[in-house]
């Protein structure tokens, strides 16, 4: 088996802050950004949220799913932690898509952000200071 192959069956571990919910998710990440919209800041508490996106199936509850808080619609909905409040993470894209917020993750993932998202309505009182991409919304056939 190559190493590329080891990649593709890797599955990483995630909980929220007080273990009451874990999931574990393929490390095949299509795609991984820094969003700085409002809902993402205000979901978080954070200046912006770093996420990884996949297919939603690729993403399994192992523990607590009966300990979920979820806001929003089925087709499009962050997902907490009902005790602690942690987000896991966002079903997107018609509810293709999840975005797992990274900070949730126990295991390192292969990938890491390639750019900053919505950068038009980042808080003002952050400053970006690394050399990836900036873009002031989403980017179209990527993280969205």
């Amino acid at each position: 088996m190559t190493s590329q192959e080891n990649v593709g069956n890797r599955m990483l571990a995630g909980k929220c802050l007080c273990g009451a919910v874990q999931y574990a998710v393929a490390d095949e990440f299509i795609y991984a950004a820094n969003c700085h919209c409002s809902n993402c800041r205000r979901t978080t508490g954070s200046a912006f949220k770093p996420f990884a996106g996949i297919e939603r199936e690729r993403l399994s509850l192992t523990k607590g799913e009966d300990n979920l808080l979820i806001f929003g619609e089925e087709t499009g909905h962050d997902v907490h932690c009902k005790t602690c409040g942690s987000l896991l993470y966002s079903v997107v894209r018609d509810g293709a898509f999840v975005h797992v917020a990274m900070g949730t993750l126990v295991d390192e993932p292969t990938i890491r952000p390639t750019q900053h998202i919505f950068v038009g309505s980042k808080a003002k009182w952050f400053t970006i200071a690394d050399d990836l991409p900036q873009y002031e919304e989403h980017v179209s056939g990527g993280a969205d």
